[in-house]
């Protein structure tokens, strides 16, 4: 597939489907437990870590000070909960090897 978007989930059910030998009901059923997995241990434990690729993080933001960019008006920004993903090591040295 030599195109410059990224693989949409049809896509990557194919691929996976082919490469693995089993269905793509198969492969769409194993993508959604998964995914499911990932979300409910995020919001149980704080974090899902997913081998080789990262880990998916809560991640608590205190209340800060910030500025409205129309106005220059001060603002309070509260405090909130936040979902950030860290890429592995692993990863980042495969798509980009280190110089």
């Amino acid at each position: 597939m030599a195109t410059d978007k990224p693989l949409t989930k049809n896509q990557t059910v194919t691929l996976l489907s082919e490469k693995l030998e089993i269905s793509k009901k198969e492969v769409n059923e194993f993508l959604d437990a998964f995914t499911d997995i990932a979300y409910k241990e995020t919001k149980k434990k704080g974090a899902f870590t997913l081998p080789g690729f990262g880990k998916l993080v809560k991640q608590k933001r205190k209340a800060r000070k910030g500025r409205n960019p129309a106005t220059g008006e001060e603002i309070k920004i509260p405090a909130k909960t936040v979902v950030k993903f860290r890429l592995a090591k692993a990863c980042k040295e495969a798509i980009i090897p280190p110089k």
